[in-house]
Formats: C-alpha cells, sequence, structure tokens
C-alpha cells in the first residue's frame, strides 16, 4: 500500500475566494514531480470555520481535536498544512492532537505565516519558507524513499540532504536568516483544477492563479522580500483552464495577480480570451492605477469584472514610509478612464500607517470617495512578520499585536483612542456605502449638505449607536440597511434646513436601491415616489437644488424588475 498524504488547510468560508488553492497545488506537485509521482497516495482535505460540524463547537481546543480526529482517521504517513493569518493558531494545535493519536504522522507545514518565521513553530515536524511545489517533493523523497531513510540523526530524526528552504525545529539551531526554498518555474508546475485535484463548482467559482512575484516593494505586504519580478503562468495552461471553468459553468473567477496590468499586452490579450471563451462569466481584479489607459478600461468594460485598487492612502508622504507612491492627478486620471467606460472599481485603504493620523486617513476616505469606487473596503494595518516592514516598525514606533491578526495597538502619530474612532469609521463606510449600495447617489445626497465625506460617515457612526440596525431574520437585509440610510438622510437635510430636496433625496435612494437589489439577484420591488422614475434617474437629479427646484412632482407607485432587456420599470 502507498503511504498516504494528506494535503489540509483551514478556510474561513466554503467560497471562490476562501478555496484552499496553495494545498491543492502542494497535492497536485506531489502527484506530478518525477521524485513522488506514483509513489504515494495524495489527497486533499479542507475544513471551513462555516462547516456545520465545526460551527457547532465552542472553542478553537474543540474545534482542533475534531479536526485532528478526521484526519487520523485516514491514517496519514505526513500531513502538509497549509498555513496563513487567519488558521496560524488553530492549524498548530491541530498538528498536536494529530500527534497523540498517530505519533507517528509526519507533519509538515507552509505558507505565508511559515515562510515569515518557520523556526517559530513548535508543533510541525518540518516548516518551509518559500515555494513549496519544489520543496515538498523534495522533502518527501528523502523521508520516504531515499536509500539511506532510516539512517538517523543525534536527534533521533531522519538525517537528511540539506533542501533549501526546510527546517527542522528539533535538530536545527538558531541561526540568522531564512533561506527560502528554490522558486518554481510556473511552466514546470501542474495545474490543481486540469489534474482534477480541485473542482471550482464545490466552491462556487475558483481562484485562478496568472502570475507569481510583484514588481513593488510595498513593506506591509509579504511580497516585500520576494524577487522583485513576476513570473507569468503560461497561456496554453491558462486557456485550458478557463475552458475548464466555462465547462463547469461557475459564476465567478478571483484571479491572482496583484499587478494584473503590469503588462498592458499581456493584460488585454488575457481579457479577448476570456471574452471568447467564457462570456457572462464574472472575474475579480486586482489593478494598478498607475497603469490604467483608455485602451485598458475599455478592454475591461469588455466583459463582466470589477476591480480592486489598492490605493491605502491619498497622502504621497505616507506612502512613501511603506514604499509607495502616488501621484494624484495621475490617479484621479486615470480612475476617469473607468468611469467613462463603466467598469466596476473600488478601492483599499489602510489606517495605522506609520506617520499617518485619523485626520489623514479622514482625508484619504474624502478623496477615494470623490472618484465614485462601487465599494471602499478600509483595513488596520497588520505588521506580518516576513516583511520588511515588521523589520521597520520599532524604527517607526509602532506597538502592534505579536499574534494574529498582527493589528497595529498604536503609533506615535495614531494614538489608540484614533485608531478605534478609525475603526468605527470604517464600519460605517461599510454599512452605508458597500452594504448599502450607495455608490450610485452617494455625492448627489451629500453635496447639499456641504459635508466631508467623512464628516458624513463619523455622524453616522454616531447614529447607528443610538438607533442599531434591527434587520429580523425573514427580513432582507439590504431593506433593513435602507430604511437606516433614509432616517439617517431625513435628519441630516433637517438639520441643514434643506426639507424642500428630501422628497427627491428619498427617490434618488430609493429608486437606485431598487435598481441595484434586481440587478444583483433579480428582486422585484415595489415603491413609492414624489417623482416620476423617469426624472429621478435622468441626470438632472444629480443637482438636487436644481431638481427640487425646476422638476414637477407626480406622486406615483412604480414597480422594477428585470425585463427581456435588462433591469426596468413601470408605473403601476
Amino acid at each position: 500500500m502507498l503511504p498516504h498524504i494528506i494535503c489540509t488547510t483551514l478556510l474561513v468560508e466554503t467560497s471562490p475566494q476562501g478555496l484552499p488553492l496553495g494545498a491543492a497545488c502542494i497535492a497536485s506537485a506531489i502527484k506530478s514531480d518525477s521524485r513522488t509521482a506514483g509513489k504515494f497516495s495524495v489527497s486533499l482535505q479542507d475544513y471551513s470555520l462555516e462547516d456545520e460540524a465545526l460551527s457547532r463547537l465552542s472553542g478553537d481546543a474543540e474545534k482542533a481535536v475534531f479536526i485532528a480526529d478526521s484526519l487520523a482517521k485516514e491514517k496519514p504517513r505526513a500531513l502538509c498544512f497549509s498555513v496563513y493569518v487567519w488558521n496560524h493558531v488553530l492549524l498548530e494545535a491541530v498538528a498536536g492532537e494529530v500527534k497523540k493519536i498517530l505519533p507517528d504522522c509526519l507533519c509538515i507545514a507552509g505558507g505565508p505565516e511559515v515562510t515569515a518565521n518557520p523556526r517559530a513553530f513548535s508543533q510541525f515536524d518540518y516548516t518551509i519558507a518559500g515555494q513549496g511545489e519544489g520543496a515538498v517533493p523534495a522533502l518527501l523523497e528523502e523521508l520516504f524513499l531515499a536509500a539511506g531513510e532510516s539512517q538517523t540523526s543525534s536527534c533521533g530524526e531522519p538525517a537528511l540532504k540539506p533542501i533549501p528552504g526546510i527546517y527542522s525545529l528539533r535538530s536545527q539551531s538558531e541561526k540568522s536568516g531564512i533561506t527560502r526554498a528554490l522558486p518554481c518555474l510556473p511552466q514546470e508546475l501542474s495545474s490543481p483544477y486540469l489534474d482534477g485535484t480541485l473542482d471550482p463548482a464545490k466552491y462556487g467559482g475558483a481562484l485562478w492563479e496568472l502570475a507569481r512575484g510583484c514588481p513593488f516593494k510595498c513593506s506591509y505586504c509579504y511580497e516585500s522580500k520576494g524577487e522583485q519580478k513576476i513570473a507569468y503562468f503560461p497561456l496554453n495552461r491558462l486557456e485550458k483552464e478557463i475552458e475548464l471553468f466555462a465547462r463547469k459553468k461557475i459564476p465567478q473567477v478571483f484571479v491572482l495577480d496583484p499587478t494584473y496590468n503590469a503588462n498592458k499586452k499581456r493584460a488585454i490579450d488575457m481579457l479577448r480570451m476570456i471574452a471568447r471563451k467564457a462570456p457572462g462569466m464574472f472575474f475579480y481584479f486586482e489593478a494598478r492605477a498607475e497603469f490604467i489607459d483608455r485602451e485598458l478600461a475599455e478592454a475591461f468594460a469588455g466583459i463582466p469584472c470589477a476591480l480592486q485598487i489598492g490605493l491605502q492612502s491619498a497622502d504621497p508622504a505616507v506612502l512613501k514610509n511603506v514604499h509607495r507612491t502616488l501621484d494624484k492627478k495621475l490617479f484621479t486620471r486615470n480612475i476617469g478612464f473607468l468611469n467613462e467606460a463603466g467598469v466596476t472599481f473600488g478601492f483599499d485603504l489602510i489606517f495605522g500607517l506609520p506617520g499617518d493620523t485619523y485626520a489623514g486617513f479622514c482625508r484619504s476616505i474624502d478623496f477615494a470617495l470623490s472618484l465614485y469606487p462601487n465599494n471602499l473596503e478600509l483595513f488596520c494595518l497588520s505588521v506580518l512578520p516576513g516583511t520588511t516592514l515588521h523589520d521597520d516598525a520599532a524604527s517607526f514606533g509602532l506597538e502592534w499585536e505579536k499574534e494574529p491578526p498582527y493589528h497595529v495597538l498604536r503609533t506615535p502619530q495614531f494614538s489608540e483612542k484614533d485608531l478605534t474612532k478609525a475603526d468605527s469609521l470604517a464600519k460605517a463606510v461599510n454599512l452605508f456605502y458597500n452594504d448599502g449600495r450607495a455608490v450610485p447617489w452617494f455625492n448627489t445626497i451629500l453635496f447639499p449638505l456641504h459635508k466631508k465625506a467623512s464628516t458624513f460617515f463619523e455622524e453616522f457612526a454616531d447614529y447607528v449607536k443610538k438607533n442599531p440596525l434591527a434587520a429580523g431574520k425573514n427580513e432582507k437585509e439590504d431593506l433593513a440597511i435602507e430604511r437606516l440610510q433614509l432616517a439617517f438622510v431625513r435628519a441630516q437635510y433637517k438639520e441643514r434646513h434643506l426639507e424642500k430636496m428630501l422628497p427627491a433625496a428619498e427617490d434618488v435612494i430609493l429608486m437606485n436601491n431598487a435598481l441595484s437589489r434586481c440587478t444583483a439577484d433579480g428582486r422585484e420591488s415595489r415603491i413609492s415616489l414624489h417623482y416620476h422614475p423617469d426624472d429621478i434617474m435622468s441626470e438632472y437629479a444629480m443637482d438636487l437644488a436644481f431638481f427640487a427646484k425646476n422638476c414637477g412632482r407626480e406622486s406615483c407607485k412604480v414597480r422594477v424588475f428585470s425585463g427581456k432587456n435588462g433591469v426596468d420599470w413601470l408605473l403601476v
């Protein structure tokens, strides 16, 4: 019987974004590498915190025992764990529990958390820094297949030939510096999708790896210590994978390439291939704004997709501290190309960056929202082990959590109190703007108030504390958010004595939200308006003061529905 190897990980959720791609790549490599192919029985086993059995358990200790029992039933000779910030602690506990049941089972761990400090783990027999597709087969060959496998070191472990990136905590003394595994050439790697290791249909979509590496050195990112270049996967492999996704009829694909548009020609060629091979499938890309031009924006508009763009801060001096740059005029111009082409896009911002302040974070929000992003994701800075920022943190005066998720606790410019305020502001933006689908109408509603977006959301955060969202279990949450939006806008307009504009503001919110619901999930709405829907959806309604003064009211009931030619509305 062949030795059984299980590649495993713990996911936050079962979703395309939570798909176990790292563990699947290792399983695929073991099955295809000439050193290990046909010599092991290999399986992929992933767990999700959303799994019914796991969600019933109260603490990490119970979850670790449950996962360990499940893995041990398969009698594996080795377990390969894929370790990240969110599962670091729990998976190490799982390894400890497995050892109680199967003392001879080898526990091997890799992934970003392990690469950062491969000597920091006490429950894994071997850890791997860097890419594992070459290092894991080399390790398994030494452990199970080498002629000298019976030889042991003075520590009682197998005496292994040196393998770059492999660490054995019990046999290796502390040394400065970390040697990573030799990088794998993408053209030499097998596809876990094409060899059947990973079925994207199980997760409702796919993580699609197009390239590895990044030409930038953002100091808060794991790539800050990687090679400053991009290694692309071959187009013939990618074409076969997209054809597989089309056959599987998966609805969405999250593209793994932190700078998808760094190579404009390749980016456009890929978009054209997607349009041919998978029309109708939705794609999510990460992109750099400085590389966007009108031609590329129009190419993105040719397929159903959304871009996420890492702005991080609107202050060039703050960005310089983390090895990023920003030309605000260029950024604004290029985002304008996306808006002109009708491309959906969002921004990321980080609060707590070295040198930033709460006021600076608010200015970043104001700048970001002035460009009409579809979403604005706001994150607390994490000082990740293994990054350049981690090395530089003390010189910036940063204090941070020493356990996952490594959030910054305070900086000389950003106090603990300010970080709490920023977190509250981030939640307010997420509730009102992102979950509330406010992008089509937010700036229209904001303008008459003569307030900055950040001030509006600070006041909304206070309003929510006094008027908590009460969504019933049998009611769609977005309708409860809509009621909260309307109530807050009414309070804001009355406070500024803008009652004459309020009926138009309410109609703009109601009509756009109904259209968003219908677009998102085909849900039909019936709403009561003060104005004719054709007027509300005209360009004149973007100026509420002009609209309220010049447009005649026409109270009506409107049905918003999905028609033959898309979303439509009728008076009823």
